[in-house]
């Protein structure tokens, strides 16, 4: 080796001052069966990622949709309360003029 140091304690931690790294001679040179492809399980493993990223957005976005159908329920429901009570009010100064109308032609 020409290079002084160890691979624990390098002489310099520049990268390009290092000595390049070379492949071993037991090993023959592209070893690495390239048939094997992993890009489909990396893809799919993205997709999961993405999709495991996008669940608190959907339950987030439910979540908002069920309130607004709530607040729109109890909007509807308020103004049916509002509408028997004008409806009531109506009713009863109806009767009150008919009957202040039956006073004044009985009299």
């Amino acid at each position: 080796m020409n290079t002084p140091g160890t691979i624990d304690h390098p002489l310099t931690h520049d990268p390009q001052k290092l000595a390049p790294m070379t492949s071993s001679t037991s090993e023959p040179s592209g070893s690495a069966t390239p048939d094997v492809s992993t890009t489909g399980a990396n893809a799919s493993r993205q997709n999961r990622t993405r999709e495991m990223q996008l669940i608190p957005e959907a339950l987030a976005r439910a979540h908002m949709h069920e309130r607004l159908r709530e607040a729109d329920s109890e909007r509807r429901a308020m103004r049916l309360v509002a509408a028997r009570r004008m409806q009531r009010r109506a009713e009863r100064v109806s009767l009150r003029a008919r009957r202040a109308l039956a006073m004044a032609v009985m009299h």
